[in-house]
């Protein structure tokens, strides 16, 4: 019913950048939440950060001042740009949206940061 397809993952150094994009497709809903949550080895998956359809956004403390979410609501897409990459930010990065009180996932994108 709702398709999310990720982009932009790779390999950087520390203190690199990357930019990370999902598109939706599908029936997609005026009102949702979409974001961003990421994976380490051995870790339980949490949220990196979330933006509601109107712009107002929530960032996970280790990330806060380094990772900017943004939303396209015309292109049903969502990003996340990643400054001053951290060894520790190296996980896989799913994008997500949640409407009508179900939510759906995209396939991961692994992001490596290497020291």
């Amino acid at each position: 019913q709702v398709q999310l397809v990720e982009s932009g993952g790779g390999l950087v150094q520390a203190g690199g950048s990357l930019r990370l994009s999902c598109a939706a497709s599908g029936s997609i809903f005026s009102n949702n939440l979409m974001g961003w949550y990421r994976q380490a080895p051995g870790k339980q998956r949490e949220l990196v950060a979330n933006i509601i359809s109107g712009g107002s956004t929530n960032y996970a403390d280790s990330v806060k001042g380094r990772f900017t979410i943004s939303r396209d609501n015309a292109k049903n897409a969502v990003y996340l740009q990643m400054n001053s990459l951290k060894p520790e930010d190296t996980a896989v990065y799913y994008c997500s949206v949640l409407q009508r009180g179900s939510p759906y996932w995209g396939q991961g994108t692994q992001v490596t940061v290497s020291s």
